[in-house]
């Protein structure tokens, strides 16, 4: 008898309906905000990794435009570049 009553109101079924709609149904429904929530964050944490590289590489720039040293050596690392009078000899790690 109580449930029938509860029923009956078309109120509650209104909005019963309504919440079930938003929940599962709708665009922005629950389970995409979550997604989208994750990626934001994902994309957030990436955002500050990129950063600080950026600023690494600022400051590697500035040290290789000053210090002829450390071209000379970003030369023979990267770029396996030699002076005439010398052999080079890679060792590459297995």
């Amino acid at each position: 008898m109580v449930i029938l009553k509860i029923l009956k109101n078309k109120y509650l079924l209104v909005v019963i309906g309504l919440i079930v709609w938003l929940l599962y149904f709708d665009k922005n429904d629950v389970f995409t905000q979550f997604e989208l929530i994750t990626k934001c964050n994902k994309l957030n944490t990436e955002k500050e990794y990129y950063i600080s590289e950026i600023e690494k590489n600022k400051k590697e720039i500035v040290e290789l435009q000053n210090n002829k040293k450390s071209l000379e050596t970003f030369a023979r690392e990267k770029y396996h570049m030699k002076k005439d009078n010398e052999d080079i000899f890679v060792f590459v790690q297995k």
